[in-house]
């Protein structure tokens, strides 16, 4: 005889649910759908109950008086429920809520011609939908904080950087809307995971639909989805919504992340180009000195832990069957919902930060002037001015670039006889030496499309300006459709 055994199963029992089972799944699994998916659970009831009216499969005394009971039970204080033994999951303790109030046979028709699989993938889509406009809408307001400081500094020389070093001058405005316009790809990646996302599974019940005459198209009108999952098995056994909206967290996160450590860098005493508004940076304990941009940091942090949530989601998916499955469930949701947490409060910071800041734009020209980084421009002068072959002319700039550092000079100190003598049989002119060693000069030299002459610039931020107003009015119009679906449905005045 097993003592070990016949003691663990005293205290744990050997019936389901055991203690174990109970306080390490089904309490937080409980906790977890009633914080996140209450809402969107009574969101169905409603719907489907007025489908089935509608469709003739309950009468219309038994729909008023089932929405009756989903009303007085949706009115709860969600936090007074907890999980009892009795009931498996909130799904149950719910029904079993508002049979005591209209009574079991009545309660049960609420669940004719559905089953807890398309009621979940429902949930889950409806929950993620909101957060994927809450997303958007944070978003589409830090992408307005651009535009604006972009405008700013149209006329900002700066260095920009390739590989970590100096490279060419360009403008902080052209660099600011570089990446607003990154930032914007990743709006459409958020509106095509918002469309992957909103369309209905209910109709489809276990994975085979069912006997009953109901209207699955009733229902994504009802719910408010764009459409439906079509093919029942596609609609239960998917999880390519739950992955492409986990992916486009990862690339919202890991594509402001990179521009957060760009500004920390500028943030840095030694290169000293941006301001932290004082309203977000913090001091040291000892060091009297300090300011140091926390917020920055912070956001850092919290975008690489976004998308650490977003890649086990990836994880969680990966290698589980095609079909109904607890992997792609309860156990995965939360991953989605922290991640979007995250991710808000990261936007937030950053809108802040970047409203407020402020660039120091005398040290930025003066940076642009250093480590020969207008070099390119004599390449191009000579090749376009002074018909020099263009692999000759970089040889010689190259090779001007070297000389000027032996003698330990920047461009703007080397003179035009010291120039002429490096590159030889060529003769530049005094104002075209001049010219080639100011980094303005450079800038507004590139004024082919894209480029930072600050005209071309000034018109891609009138552009930039008219684009984040029509993420804007897109993210108010499809939020005020899912405020208003949620409203008619508990207000009952749905045609």
């Amino acid at each position: 005889m097993n003592k070990r055994k016949i003691d663990f199963e005293l205290e744990d029992g050997d019936c389901f649910p055991g203690k174990t089972y109970v306080d390490e799944l089904l309490k937080p699994v409980f906790k977890d759908q009633r914080d996140y998916l209450f809402d969107a659970m009574f969101m169905i009831h409603r719907a489907h109950t007025i489908m089935l009216k509608e469709q003739q499969i309950i009468s219309v005394v038994e729909a008023k008086k089932i929405l009756d009971g989903i009303n007085q039970v949706a009115s709860m204080e969600r936090k007074l429920l907890n999980y009892m033994p009795e009931y498996e999951d909130l799904f149950f303790l719910v029904e079993a809520e508002i049979a005591k109030l209209i009574g079991h046979d009545l309660a049960g028709k609420m669940h004719i011609a559905r089953s807890r699989n398309d009621m979940g993938e429902a949930m889950y889509r409806i929950v993620l939908r909101d957060h994927i406009l809450e997303l958007l809408d944070n978003v589409q307001k830090l992408g307005q904080s651009l535009v604006p400081q972009a405008k700013d500094h149209v006329h900002t020389i700066m260095p920009a950087h390739t590989h970590t070093q100096p490279a060419q001058p360009t403008t902080f405005g052209h660099y600011l809307l570089a990446i607003s316009d990154n930032l914007s790809r990743d709006v459409d990646r958020l509106w095509q995971a918002y469309y992957t996302v909103n369309r209905s599974p209910m109709g489809a019940a276990a994975i085979t639909t069912t006997g009953f005459p109901i209207s699955r198209e009733r229902m994504v009108e009802l719910l408010g989805f764009n459409d439906m999952m079509e093919n029942s098995y596609d609609a239960i056994g998917t999880g390519d919504y739950l992955l492409e909206t986990a992916l486009t967290l990862v690339s919202v996160m890991t594509n402001i992340g990179r521009w957060i450590q760009e500004l920390l860098r500028m943030a840095s005493n030694e290169v000293g180009l941006l301001k932290v508004s004082d309203a977000y940076v913090q001091v040291s304990s000892i060091m009297p000195q300090k300011r140091n941009p926390v917020s920055l940091e912070h956001s850092r942090a919290l975008a690489s832990s976004a998308v650490g949530e977003g890649l086990s989601v990836v994880q969680m998916i990966h290698n589980t069957p095609y079909g109904d499955i607890v992997d792609t469930e309860d156990d995965l949701q939360p991953h989605l919902y922290n991640g979007f947490h995250k991710a808000n409060r990261v936007i937030k910071l950053l809108t802040a930060v970047m409203t407020t800041m402020k660039f120091d734009k005398e040290r930025a020209l003066q940076q642009a002037k250093t480590n020969m980084i207008t070099i390119t421009e004599l390449a191009d002068v000579l090749a376009r001015d002074y018909d020099v072959p263009f692999r000759k002319a970089h040889q010689l700039s190259s090779f001007v670039s070297k000389k000027a550092t032996e003698v330990k000079k920047e461009l703007y100190e080397v003179t035009t006889d010291e120039v002429n003598e490096w590159i030889g049989d060529v003769k530049l002119s005094e104002e075209d030496w001049k010219n080639i060693c100011d980094p303005k000069t450079f800038v507004e030299r590139r004024s082919v499309t894209g480029g930072p002459n600050p005209e071309v610039v000034g018109s891609m931020v009138k552009d930039r300006k008219v684009k984040w107003g029509n993420v804007e009015e897109m993210v108010e119009t499809f939020s005020y459709k899912v405020q208003f679906v949620k409203e008619n449905l508990r207000n009952e005045i749905l045609r």
